[in-house]
This record gives C-alpha cells, structure tokens and sequence, in this order.
C-alpha cells in the first residue's frame, strides 16, 4: 500500500470532518462549545458515543489481545453494561438536576471549590495521559505507512495530527462532535464488517463456516472462572467493568459531556441504553476480527509481529489482502482516533475553562470566549508534547498502559463521588489533595504487596482500591456536622 493511497484516503476522511464540523458548529457560541446548547438529539448521540468509547487503542490493541486473552474482555463489557445502567439511572438525573457544564461543579456543590479543583486535576492528568496514548499508538501506525517512507520524522506526525484535531474542534466544540462522531461511528462499524468479509474470504471459507471456525478455535473462550488470583478471572473483570465504566464515562467530563447536551434526561438515558447495547455488538466485532486475524497469519504462513497491537496492520498492509483492505484499515484508524482525540480536546477546554480557571462566573461572553480558545490552543499543546514523549520512551502494550494510568487517576474521582452520593457526610476540604494523592500511591504499594507476598495479580480492579483508599480518607476528614436532608 502506497503513501499515496494512504495520504489520499486520510485528506478525503478530513475533508468530509471538516465539512460536517462546519455545518454543525458554524452557529455555535459558548454555550453550544460546552453543552450543545442541551439539544443533541439522542438517537445521534448514542451513535457518537461509540466511537468515543472504542477510541485508537480498541482498534488496535482489542483485536491483538485475543492470541493472549481470548474472548475474555467480554467479560468486562457485561460489567460495561450494568456500568451504563448506574450512569443512566442514578448520575444522569442528578447532573441534570444541578445544571453542571462541568461534573466537578458538583464536587463543588458537596465539599467545596478545593475538591472541585482536586478532582479537576486528577482529570486533567487521567484525560492529557490517556489522550495522548490513544494519539501515540495511531501515529505510530501512520509513521510506518506513510511519514517513514517520505523521510518526515515522528515529530511531523504528531504536529499534524494533533493540527487538524484542533482545527476541526475549535469552534463547534460539543455541538460539532455529536454529528462528527456520528460519521465517525459509521465509519469505524463499515471498516470492520468490510475487514472481516474480505479476512472470510481469504480464508476460503463461506461467512457461516468462518464463524464456526471461530467458535471452534482457542481464542473464542469467553469465561474464565478457575483462577481467582488471574487477571482474567471472570468477577475480577465484570467488577472492574462497572467500576471502569462509572468512573470513566459516568465521573468523566469528555463522555457525559456529550450526554449531558441532549434535551431532556430521558433522552440521555434512552441514548446510553442504546449506547450500550451497541457497544456489546462492537466489541463481538472487534474480537472476531481478531480471532480472524490469527486464523488467516497461521494460514497463510505469516510470522507473529513483535506486539500485538501490531497483528492487525500487519495482516491489512502486508497480508496479501486486495488494497481496499489496507484503505479500510486507515479509514477506521482514523475513524477512531479522530473521534476520542477531539472528544478530549474538547474536554479537557472545558474542564480547564470551568473549574480550574472559574471562567463562566468571572467572565463576560466575549471574555469567556477568548478564554476558551486560548485554553484550547494550549490543551493541543500539551497533548502534542505528551504523544512526542511517549513516541521517545513508550514501550509498554498499550492497552494495559492506558488502563493502569486509569486506575491510578480515575480512582480518586471515583472515590470522591461515591463519598458524596453514599454519604451525608461533610468533610475538611484543606486536607483532600493530600488524600487523593495518598490513595493511588497506597494502592500502587497494595498491588506490589499482593503480588509479592501473596502471588494474588491485582488488575483492571485497582481502580475499586484506589477509590475505596480516598473514601477512608475523606472519611477520616469527616466532620461532625452532617448535611441537612
């Protein structure tokens, strides 16, 4: 596949963004940029949210795990599932209620600016590390296919991908992702039932003797219920799935920023629902995909690249499949990568804006307006470094990278939300930066200590510790004076 073809089928891509976010975004002010002036339609947004919880690293990393996991990760996205359930039905209703454009407005509303700041922060970092992951892996990929071959170094890349995500997010903001992702969405599903298709006939095989095959295979086992002390044992995973979704869609500014602009709460309920009834049939497609993949390398002789996260462009450049194939295979790339890096732009403008600079109380609209597009440049800024620093010393899988970064960062979020929503508690809000930086680094020293003394592997569930260490924290700031009902 040519840089050529690669490059033609990228601008193409950018162009029809470019096209959409101007027609939905032309008209938006800051209201529109926040909250999509709270009239996205719910059935578009539940096609938006798709793309935006697959993200790059799904694209890549999902399919290559199923050598090592097999179908396994099904069982956090039932976990995922009860997860949507929560956020539908207890969080959505209370952010509606109070009105947020930011979630940590809450936090303000419960315990005071300090602990809205607090969890700002942490989702600053959690967002600006998990961003630029996402943006790293893809641009990896793309230094192969196109920059490597025209002499441009990484830094070129990253520039540039970084350039167009803030250029098409700049002034429509939420109003401009709904129907972006939208595209995105349709996009993403068209390249994987296309990918697979042509993967079955490479095969040889008819699309029912491809699916036999699958299921006859060793990478189709779903449940794993005989070692509790494995990452891969079944109520580790589907626990680690509810938490993982509450605290990353439900306490997440990039995800419910999208819910929150629909009309009414019931719409943004009917918009989960559907969100995650999608998401179980996306990620069947994902994993079959990768089942697929390895099928196909074992048929046709193809040695095993050196990461998995590498299997899948490796079998769509290099595997002998029609052209289109490769074109699929960077359109749904793209696809994905577009959708989460603007998302979190957007977010991350947002949160930067709303809590920690207090700009929609201290500014009029033409002030708050200036404000919120600087913020913006310099958010594009930041995630630029990060994805420059990780493409000099990242060398971990990605996935897993991104999830542990997660369970570090959301953990206290998570923490502070459920103390709020569970208790009625007050507490002294000098002391909770302390707290919310001493639970992850005590949860980090629990997973070691597991590990070590016990031979127990704390995985995806590090995210229930860390927030369960911050709730003993903040309940140890406790006040005596509770909250009048």
């Amino acid at each position: 596949m040519s840089p050529a073809a690669v490059t033609a089928v990228v601008l193409a891509y950018i162009a029809l963004l470019f096209l959409i976010a101007w027609l939905s975004g032309r008209h938006a002010d800051n209201a529109g940029f926040f909250t999509g002036n709270r009239r996205s339609s719910w059935f578009v947004t539940a096609l938006s949210m798709i793309t935006a919880a697959m993200s790059g690293v799904t694209y890549l990393s999902v399919p290559g795990s199923v050598a090592a996991d097999s179908f396994s990760y099904m069982q956090m996205v039932l976990g995922f599932t009860v997860g949507q359930l929560v956020v539908a039905f207890l969080l959505v209703p209370l952010f509606y209620r109070m009105r947020v454009i930011s979630l940590y407005q809450y936090l303000d509303h419960r315990f005071g600016v300090t602990a809205q700041r607090t969890g700002a922060w942490f989702f600053f970092l959690s967002k600006m590390l998990g961003a630029a992951l996402r943006l790293y892996i893809v641009c990896a990929v793309m230094q192969l296919l196109v920059f490597d071959r025209v002499g441009l170094p990484f830094a070129a890349n990253a520039v540039v991908t970084v350039l167009f995500v803030w250029l098409y997010t700049r002034r429509g903001g939420v109003k401009s992702l709904i129907w972006t992702d939208a595209f995105k969405t349709l996009c993403l599903v068209a390249s994987l039932v296309l990918t697979i298709l042509a993967l079955v006939r490479g095969l040889g095989l008819t699309t029912g003797e491809a699916l036999r095959e699958v299921a006859a295979s060793e990478y189709a086992r779903i449940f794993f219920f005989d070692d509790p002390s494995s990452e891969r044992y079944f109520w580790k995973m589907f626990v680690a799935g509810i938490v993982l979704l509450v605290a990353m869609t439900g306490l997440d500014q990039e995800m419910m920023q999208r819910n929150l602009s629909c009309r009414t709460p019931r719409d943004a309920q009917k918009n989960i629902v559907l969100t995650a009834l999608c998401q179980i049939a996306v990620i069947l497609l994902f994993l079959t995909l990768g089942a697929l993949l390895y099928l196909y390398m074992a048929r046709v002789g193809m040695p095993l690249p050196p990461k998995s996260d590498q299997v899948f462009s490796q079998v769509a450049v290099n595997g002998g499949l029609p052209l289109y194939v490769g074109l699929l295979f960077v359109l749904g790339m793209m696809a994905s990568t577009y959708s989460s890096a603007g998302s979190s732009l957007t977010a991350l403008t947002t949160s930067f804006t709303v809590d920690l600079l207090d700009a929609t109380r201290r500014c009029d609209e033409a002030q708050l307006t200036r404000t919120r597009r600087r913020v913006h440049a310099l958010m594009a800024l930041g995630l630029t470094l990060l994805v420059l620093l990780f493409g000099r010393f990242g060398n971990d899988s990605v996935i897993n990278l991104f999830f542990k970064v997660a369970g570090y960062t959301y953990g206290p979020i998570l923490g502070m939300f459920l103390f709020g929503i569970c208790t009625r508690r007050r507490i002294d809000g000098r002391w909770l930066p302390l707290v919310a930086v001493a639970a992850p680094l005590l949860s980090a020293l629990l997973q070691y200590a597991a590990g070590e003394l016990f031979g127990y592997r704390i995985g995806f569930e590090l995210l229930l510790y860390n927030a369960l260490l911050t709730m003993g924290g903040m309940w140890l700031l406790g006040r005596k004076k509770r909250i009048q009902s």
